[in-house]
C-alpha cells in the first residue's frame, strides 16, 4: 500500500491484445496509442508497426523490452515480466503538460474512466476536450489545432 492507494497489479496492467514471449508478456492497448513511437525508436526489432503480428517479443531480452515499454508515454503499452513484480508506479507521481498536447502522468493512478476506475502507472490524458477516449488523449489536438498557448 502506499499513501495513493494499493499498488496496481499485473492484472490491472495487463489490457489490450497480449504478446506472449520467453520471459515477456507485452500488453498494447490501441485506443491509447497516439504513436509516439518511443517504442519503436527503442526496439525496431521487437516493435515492428509493418509487419504481424507487429510486436515480437522473441527478438530482444525481456528486461530491454521492459526497459523501452516504460518509456510509453500514454500507457498503451505495458509488460510483465515472468515470475516478477509489475510494473512499480514512479515515486513521486509526476504531471507533465506537453505544449499543444496531453497532459502526460506517471505514477501510482487511479483514473475514473466512462467505463469504471482503472489502475494504472502511465498514462496521457486529453486536454483539449476533442479526444472520442476520454480521458485519454486520442491525438485529435493536432487534428483539430488546438494549441496549449504554452511554449
Amino acid at each position: 500500500m502506499t499513501p495513493d492507494g494499493p499498488l496496481p497489479t499485473t492484472a490491472d496492467l495487463a489490457q489490450g491484445k497480449a504478446y506472449p514471449g520467453h520471459g515477456v508478456t507485452v500488453y498494447y492497448d490501441a485506443q491509447r496509442c497516439v504513436h509516439v513511437a518511443n517504442c519503436v525508436r527503442g526496439l525496431p526489432e521487437v516493435f515492428r508497426p509493418q509487419e504481424r503480428p507487429w510486436i515480437q517479443v522473441k527478438n530482444a531480452d525481456p528486461q530491454a523490452i521492459a526497459a523501452v515499454v516504460r518509456t510509453c508515454p500514454t500507457g498503451a503499452l505495458h509488460y510483465a515480466l515472468d515470475g516478477e513484480s509489475p510494473e512499480a508506479p514512479q515515486q513521486p507521481t509526476t504531471i507533465t503538460p506537453l505544449p499543444d498536447g496531453p497532459l502526460v502522468l506517471r505514477g501510482n493512478l487511479t483514473l475514473h474512466t466512462p467505463g469504471g476506475e482503472v489502475r494504472d502507472v502511465r498514462a496521457a490524458l486529453c486536454r483539449c476536450g476533442q479526444s472520442e477516449n476520454k480521458p485519454y488523449c486520442d491525438g485529435t489536438h493536432a487534428k483539430v489545432g488546438w494549441t496549449s498557448g504554452e511554449g
